[in-house]
């Protein structure tokens, strides 16, 4: 099992936290496999820092090699495993 940090911006950041998105469209540059941990750490392009809140899961599912997917790409499923509600003062 590999821990992943990836930076994750908003809209998308705040529906992870929600429950309401659970998988992620990525360029497998990692080698991502089911059973390793994520951590999708909020961040800002427009300030190029991040917000200190994170939400970490673990893959249950790996798609890839799939028509419908770029190539070098892949959609993993996963379930949260702890989040955090905290903002770093800037």
């Amino acid at each position: 099992m590999k821990t992943h940090r990836l930076k994750t911006i908003n809209p998308y950041f705040d529906e992870v936290r929600q429950g309401v998105k659970n998988f992620e469209v990525r360029l497998n540059d990692r080698d991502l496999k089911v059973g390793d941990e994520v951590h999708l750490l909020e961040y800002d392009p427009k300030t190029s820092e991040y917000s200190g809140r994170e939400v970490r899961v673990e893959i249950t599912y790996v798609l890839k090699n799939y028509e419908a997917i770029k190539p070098g790409y892949v959609v993993f499923g996963f379930i949260i495993r702890q989040q955090t509600e905290e903002l770093r003062s800037v």
